[in-house]
């Protein structure tokens, strides 16, 4: 898979998954740069932040892009699959029960954290 692609299917299961649970992009994009793209912790918050400027980052993000942890490519494309994502997620989330909503938000967050606790 090539990194236009795995990029944007990144933003496409991270939108999904804002859109049905309400988990913003950041607690999934962030943690994914760093353990499946090999971004430092740095850069993937300032793509993070960079993907999330129309409208609310432009100011978080530019002290990152100054010192150079920003991947604009990564963010656009990331940006883009986010958008289709948030929609495939909120017809989903319309689609289930409760209880099972908030047991795959409890579950997303619990798989997040364990694999960064064990991450080196």
């Amino acid at each position: 898979m090539t990194l236009t692609v795995a990029f944007a299917a990144l933003g496409l299961v991270a939108g999904a998954l804002s859109g049905m649970i309400g988990l913003g992009g950041g607690v999934l994009i962030v943690p994914a740069l760093v353990l499946l793209f090999g971004f430092s912790q740095h850069k993937a918050e300032g793509t993070t932040l960079a993907l999330l400027i129309p409208p609310i980052g432009i100011l978080a993000v530019l002290p990152y892009f100054k010192h150079g942890f920003v991947d604009l490519r990564a963010a656009a494309l990331i940006c883009l699959g986010f958008v289709f994502g948030g929609w495939i997620g909120g017809n989903l989330a319309t689609s289930i029960s409760e209880v099972a909503l908030r047991r795959i938000f409890a579950g997303t967050l619990l798989a997040i954290s364990i694999r960064l606790w064990f991450s080196k």
